[in-house]
This record gives C-alpha cells, sequence and structure tokens, in this order.
C-alpha cells in the first residue's frame, strides 16, 4: 500500500528547530501524532510519501524510516507557510502516481483539504481525513471564514472516512454533516520513547542547563493563547505560601514574550523557568522530572501530552474542555478545572502538591487508563480504516472472444468528485 499523507505541519528536524524555524513550526500535537503515526506504519511495511511545509533549514526532501520520504513544498517564510497547499495542488499529477490512499490532516489550516481532494481524484484513490479539533465552524472574518467552513463541511462529509481522535469530536462532526459509517475514532498514541523505563534523572542536560529545584509544576505545549499558560502563571502567583515551588515551561509559540513579560509583572519570573523547545524524545524525561503537569487549555482538543503523562505516572491537572473529560475522570486519574479560573487551578495544584496520596493514586489509576493507548495498537485500526476504503483489487482475466485483458483495481468514489474539484 502506497499512502500520500497531506499536513501543514509534521515534526521537523532538529536544524528546524532553532532560529526563524521556531516561529515558522511550533511543535505541538498535530505533528507528533503525525510523525509517531508514520513511524508506526513504516515499521508495518506501509509506503508512505509525506508532503506538508518547510520550514527554515529543513530540506526539500527527506528519507522517511524505511519505506517513504517526506517533501516539503512552498517558501521556508512562516507569513507565506500555506503556500504549500498551491504547490501541492500544481503537482497533483506526480504526487498521484501509485497511490493506493490520500491521508490529509485537517489542523486550523484548512488549504488541506482541496489539495487533498485535487490529489485523490487524480489518483482515482480514496481520501481519508483526521480531525485534529473540532467540528467545522466559521471562524476568522466575512467572507473568509465562512466559506472555508462550507468547504471543511463539503469535503469532510464526502470523504471516504474521516478519523475523530476523541469520542465528543465524533459526535460533533456527526451533528455537521459527517455520515457515521464513515466516522472512526481514533486517539493519539504514546510513542516508543515512553514505554522504556528511565528511572527519575536529575532535570539537567540536554533538557536545560541548570538544576531545578522542587516540587516543580510544568507545562508542556505551545505557547498560544488558546492553551492558557497565561492563567497557569497568574494560578502559580496565587500560591504565594508555596515559595519552594518552581514552575517550568516546555515549548514555544507566539505568545513566549507576553508571557515572559506576564511573569515579571507577577514577579513570579525568579522562579518560572522557560525552557524553549526540547526534542520530542526528551519528554519523557521532562514528564518524570516534573511533581504537578498542568494543561490549562482555554478549548481545543485533547493533544498528545497529557495521555504521555498519564502513561509517565505524573499527576495532571487539566481543563475540563474537549476530549479531556474522556481521559482525565475527576479525582480518579487526575483533576479537572474550569478554563480561564486561576484560582481554581491554584487550589488544584496546591493539593496535588500538598497530598502525596492523592497524587500517587490518581497517577496509578490514569497509567492504567491510557495503558491501551500506544502507537504500537493504535496503528492497527488505523490500517483497518485505509483496508475498508481502499478498492479490493479486480483479477485482470483475458475475454476469450477479443483477447483484451479487463480487471485491475477498481477506481474509488473520490474520483467521481473530480469535477468538483475543478
Amino acid at each position: 500500500m502506497h499512502i500520500l499523507r497531506l499536513c501543514s505541519v509534521y515534526e521537523p528536524p532538529p536544524s528546524a528547530l532553532l532560529g526563524r524555524g521556531v516561529r515558522f513550526d511550533p511543535m505541538g500535537g498535530m505533528q507528533i501524532h503525525a510523525a509517531k503515526l508514520s513511524g508506526a506504519l513504516d515499521g508495518l511495511g506501509v509506503r508512505q510519501t509525506v508532503v506538508t511545509t518547510r520550514p527554515p533549514d529543513a530540506p526539500a526532501l527527506a528519507r522517511l524510516g524505511r519505506h517513504g520520504r517526506v517533501v516539503r513544498l512552498g517558501l521556508p517564510v512562516a507569513a507565506a507557510r500555506q503556500g504549500y497547499g498551491a504547490a501541492a495542488w500544481l503537482r497533483a499529477p506526480g504526487l498521484a502516481d501509485g497511490l493506493d490512499l490520500v491521508h490529509a490532516h485537517l489542523g486550523e489550516d484548512r488549504s488541506v483539504l482541496p489539495a487533498a481532494r485535487h490529489v485523490a481524484a487524480h489518483a482515482r484513490a480514496p481520501l481519508v481525513v483526521t480531525v485534529h479539533r473540532g467540528a467545522p465552524r466559521p471562524g476568522g472574518s466575512w467572507p473568509a471564514g465562512t466559506l472555508g467552513a462550507r468547504l471543511e463541511r463539503h469535503v469532510l462529509g464526502g470523504a471516504d472516512a474521516v478519523i475523530a481522535l476523541t469520542e465528543g469530536m465524533r459526535d460533533e462532526l456527526a451533528k455537521d454533516g459527517v455520515p457515521g459509517e464513515r466516522l472512526h475514532v481514533v486517539p493519539s498514541g504514546i510513542g516508543a520513547g515512553f514505554l522504556a523505563e528511565l528511572g527519575t534523572p536529575e532535570l539537567g542536560e540536554p533538557v536545560m542547563p541548570e538544576r531545578i529545584p522542587t516540587p516543580r509544576i510544568g507545562y508542556v505545549g505551545r505557547l498560544a493563547r488558546r492553551k492558557g499558560v497565561d492563567v497557569l502563571l497568574r494560578a502559580f502567583a496565587l500560591l504565594r505560601d508555596r515559595t519552594d515551588a518552581h514552575l517550568v515551561i516546555v515549548g514555544d509559540g507566539p505568545e513566549r514574550s507576553a508571557l515572559q513579560r506576564l511573569a515579571a509583572r507577577l514577579r513570579i519570573d525568579g522562579r518560572t523557568h522557560f525552557l524553549g523547545f526540547v526534542p520530542h524524545e526528551y519528554v519523557p524525561r521532562v514528564l518524570r522530572e516534573l511533581n504537578v503537569l498542568a494543561l490549562p487549555a482555554r478549548h481545543g482538543g485533547l493533544g498528545t501530552v497529557l495521555p504521555e503523562a498519564m502513561h509517565s505516572r505524573v499527576p495532571v491537572v487539566a481543563s475540563r474542555t474537549g476530549g479531556v473529560p474522556e481521559l482525565v475522570e475527576h479525582r480518579r486519574t487526575g483533576l479537572l478545572v474550569s478554563p480561564d479560573n486561576p484560582e481554581e487551578l491554584a487550589a488544584a495544584l496546591r493539593e496535588l502538591l500538598e497530598s502525596r496520596a492523592l497524587a500517587r493514586a490518581v497517577t496509578v489509576a490514569a497509567r492504567r487508563r491510557v495503558n491501551e493507548r500506544t502507537w504500537d495498537r493504535l496503528v492497527h485500526r488505523v490500517m483497518e480504516v485505509y483496508e475498508g476504503v481502499v478498492p479490493l483489487p479486480v483479477p485482470e482475466r483475458t475475454d476469450e472472444r477479443t483477447g483484451e485483458r479487463t480487471g485491475g483495481r477498481e477506481p474509488a468514489a473520490a474520483a467521481d468528485t473530480a469535477a468538483d474539484l475543478g
């Protein structure tokens, strides 16, 4: 099977996580999900071509495991990053050669959808879409936001299969018109790095150049407003009597400078450590060195760090948003708080810092809750989705009267919509 994977962001090489690359393509859940899924499929011998954007210092073409490649299109300029979609559209005939299936990953960038449909039509191959957020809603200014939402509904409604990361997301997509028989739920998985027993190493190189005292409250993820890191800073400032506690912020993004200024205004900058990006292979070590992980998102999906932290036996405080309550049962596998509520978040952080019994109880239950969410298991569920839409080959035969050969692969439904893609 040959799969073309289209995604606006994908795990970049280490060279692209420095300098301009940090601002172009901050690491997040969608990059990690797509990369780990691709790696697991490569382990099964599946041939893949990943088409994505090109951050600064990232090569235009790179190997993917033993059976695939990563093709980075467009300009390495943040303002023009969506140009990869136009480039993929123009290169559709070449990209479509020999494809069995097109798999698009939909995040905030909707331009991936028309490009994916166009390539699928050229290849006469089925289209699968994984949605990394909630159901389509109008966003941005008129008319772009409304037209984009209509495009999203149209493409998702016509896709051969749509994968949601949570049950709640599946229900939203069904309400928005995606046929129920085409909807599947496959969550983000835990990679092999989290399955190794790394012990309890001290926080040090290569994660950061100096030791951070304990207890440590941590955040791992993008620094964007919807992630609510400013709420975490305000909550940390409310722990006035816990001057022994330190806050560790791992990640980068557009809000980093504003968050550093806020930490200074709140007079917690001496105990708040902005580590920036660390390669994802170091995240297991970072998580094991935290006493509590806080995920204070205002809204959004489930992400990848939550199940990773639960598997790593780190007690978690998370906002009651998106698919989080599907994993975190309040006071059983973690603590849930209202979004945008620093007082409630501060109280939950204090409780986990001061009650060893509660912290241990939730981590034991959390580990059991996510025990099956490993990519070596989940990859087979994705393969079931693929096998459900890839047309079965029709055996070739020779007509006895004419001598002509007939048969071969049946055309996929995506080919019927070629006219819609113009």
